[in-house]
């Protein structure tokens, strides 16, 4: 899994691209996002849109980076969900659990509204 950041307006993009399955990328993940939240940014914005597959451990990954977010006081979207995940997230009742959003410029007009 290849994870890049960047900032669009007030939010703070996490792009993941390949496969989420946990393991080291989980470490990568969560550094990732510790970073940006003592830098004080708390609009977070997970692109999965160039994800190709994700087990129960890269799941595992993203409510971890939920709780996270929420503990600092954040926001986190999932952004660019494809029909996969979205079905992964209905079978495991965590679609109730995320926001998501259909693309990134979607989910950074959910920040400024």
């Amino acid at each position: 899994m290849k994870i890049k950041v960047s900032e669009k307006y007030d939010a703070v993009i996490i792009s993941l691209k390949g496969n989420v399955m946990g393991g080291d990328d989980t470490k990568n993940f969560n550094e990732t996002l510790h970073k940006v939240i003592e830098e004080d940014k708390k609009n977070v914005i997970i692109d999965v849109s160039k994800v190709k597959f994700m087990n129960s451990s890269g799941l595992g990954m993203l409510i971890g980076g939920l709780t996270t977010v929420k503990k600092a006081e954040g926001r986190l979207i999932l952004a660019g969900v494809t029909e996969k995940i979205e079905s992964l997230l209905i079978i495991t009742k965590l679609i109730t659990i995320f926001e998501t959003s259909d693309n990134v410029d979607d989910a950074v007009k959910k920040f400024s509204s």
